[in-house]
C-alpha cells in the first residue's frame, strides 16, 4: 500500500511508516507566533517553568494583525513580545513587515516537508510548499516553545483532482471557494486536502498559497501539494530526490477522491454569511455594493494585484465605492510600486495601505457598517467580520473584485 503525502511527511519525521489515526509525537521544524497570541503564549510557557526555548532560530514571532494599533491594548501585545523575544533569545522577529502566513514562505522559514505549527488557523498556507503546516493555540505552542516537539493524530486523506485548462476569468480562489462549497465548511475536518492534476501543476505558487490557505475554511487540518521547480525557485532550494517523491502513491488510501474538469468551473461568491454559501458570481449580477477590498493571505500577492490593475487600467472606481488595497507584504509593496501596478490601481481610485491584516480581521484600515456591502477577497464572511454583524460580505477572486469595483455593483469578470 502507498502513502499519502501527508504520511510521507510524518513517516520521514518520526522514523518510521504511519497510517491514517496513529497519534506520534513529532519533531517540529519552525513554528509562528503572531502578535495576538505572543502575550498568552508567553503567559503559558512560563507557567509551565520552562526557563528557554528550545530552538531560538525556529522561532518567528510576527506582528501583523494589530499594526498599527487600533485600541489602547494592542501595545500591551507589542510591549510583552518584545520582552519575551529578549528574555529567550528570539532572533526571527518582523514588525508589520507584512501578514505572518505571506512572511513564512517569503522569508524562507518553510521549506518542502517541513512541519510547521503557528498561532492562526490560516496557518495551513504553507502546504503550497509541500509542507505539513496547520494552527493551533497558545497552550500547544507554549509547549512546542518549550520542548519542540507535538503529538498529532496522522489526518486522513482527501485526493482533489483538478485537469484541464481553466478559463480566463477563474482563478484558483475560484476553485478552492468551488471546494467549499461541494464539502461544506465541516467536510474535510481533521482530514489532509491533497492536490493534484494537470491544472494544479500549472499553477504559480501565489495561486497554491490561495487555496492552501483557505483549506481550514472546509475544516482541512492541513492543504498539500507536491513540491515541483517553480517550488524549489521560490523556497530557493534545489529539488533533490527527497522532494519529488512528496507526492501521494497512485494506490494510497484516501478516504475519497474528488474530480474536477477545469473548463467547467465558473467565477463563484462566497456569500453571506457563510464561507460555503457558494453560487456563480451571475446569479447575484447587478447587486449594488459600498466597497471592494483586495488583499489578505489569501490574495494579496503580486498576481493578485496586477490582475486587478489590469482590469481597472483606464477605469475609474465607481462613485460612492471605496476600494481598498492591501499588499499582503512590503516586499510584494515594493514590487508592485516597481511594476507600476500600484500606480494603476491608485489612478483608478483604489486606497492603498501598508500590509496588514487589518480590515479583513475587522480592526482597522477600511470596516463597514450596519447595511454596507463588500466584495472582498479574504478567507472569512462570517457575521461581524469586517465590521458590524450587518455588514454583508462577498467572498470573491482579485478578478471579480476589480470588475465589481469598476461596475459599483457584482459583476461577472470578462474573460480575457
Amino acid at each position: 500500500m502507498g502513502l499519502t503525502i501527508i504520511e510521507k511527511i510524518i513517516s520521514r519525521n518520526v522514523g518510521h511508516d504511519v497510517k491514517p489515526g496513529d497519534i506520534v509525537t513529532v519533531n517540529v521544524d519552525r513554528v509562528m507566533i503572531h502578535d495576538i497570541f505572543i502575550p498568552f503564549v508567553a503567559e503559558k510557557f512560563e507557567e509551565m517553568g520552562f526557563t528557554g526555548l528550545w530552538d531560538p532560530d525556529k522561532v518567528v514571532l510576527i506582528y501583523d494583525h494589530l499594526v498599527p494599533a487600533s485600541q489602547v491594548d494592542d501595545t500591551r501585545h507589542f510591549r510583552i513580545g518584545n520582552e519575551f523575544a529578549e528574555t529567550y533569545g528570539m532572533k526571527h522577529i518582523h514588525r508589520s513587515d507584512g501578514i505572518c502566513h505571506q512572511l513564512m514562505t517569503e522569508a524562507l522559514y518553510v521549506k518542502p516537508g517541513d512541519i510547521v505549527f503557528g498561532t492562526d488557523s490560516h496557518t495551513t498556507t504553507y502546504g503550497c510548499v509541500g509542507a505539513f503546516s496547520s494552527g493551533i493555540g497558545y497552550t500547544e505552542m507554549a509547549s512546542i516553545l518549550g520542548t519542540g516537539t507535538m503529538w498529532i493524530k496522522v489526518p486522513e486523506t482527501i485526493r482533489v483532482v483538478i485537469e484541464g485548462e481553466l478559463p480566463s476569468n477563474v482563478a484558483s480562489k475560484d476553485v478552492i471557494l468551488r471546494l467549499i462549497g461541494d464539502l461544506r465548511a465541516d467536510g474535510a475536518t481533521y482530514q489532509a486536502l491533497e492536490f493534484c492534476g494537470d491544472t494544479v501543476e500549472r499553477m504559480s505558487i501565489a495561486s497554491r498559497m490561495t487555496m492552501a490557505n483557505m483549506a481550514i475554511e472546509a475544516g482541512a487540518k492541513c492543504a498539500l501539494f507536491t513540491p515541483d521547480r517553480k517550488t524549489a525557485e521560490y523556497c530557493q532550494i534545489e529539488l533533490t530526490e527527497k522532494e519529488r517523491t512528496l507526492v501521494g502513491d497512485p494506490d494510497a488510501s484516501c478516504i475519497r477522491t474528488i474530480h474536477y474538469r477545469a473548463e467547467e468551473l465558473v467565477p463563484v461568491l462566497a456569500c453571506p454569511s457563510q464561507v460555503d454559501n457558494i453560487h456563480p458570481v451571475s446569479e447575484y449580477e447587478g447587486t449594488p455594493i459600498d466597497q471592494v477590498f483586495l488583499g489578505s493571505c489569501t490574495n494579496g500577492r503580486l498576481e493578485d494585484l496586477q490582475r486587478a490593475a489590469s482590469i481597472l487600467k483606464g477605469k475609474k472606481v465607481a462613485p460612492f465605492v471605496k476600494l481598498i488595497v492591501t499588499p499582503a507584504s512590503r516586499k510584494i509593496y515594493s514590487q508592485a510600486l516597481l511594476d507600476g501596478t500600484l500606480a494603476v490601481l491608485a489612478e483608478a481610485g483604489a486606497i492603498i495601505t501598508h500590509p496588514g491584516c487589518g480590515l479583513c480581521c475587522g480592526r482597522t484600515g477600511g470596516i463597514l457598517s450596519d447595511g454596507e456591502r463588500v466584495v472582498a477577497t479574504n478567507n472569512r464572511n462570517f457575521l461581524g467580520r469586517m465590521g458590524t454583524s450587518k455588514v454583508e460580505i462577498f467572498l470573491a477572486s482579485p478578478a471579480t473584485a476589480a470588475a465589481c469595483a469598476a461596475a459599483g455593483k457584482i459583476v461577472v469578470p470578462d474573460p480575457t
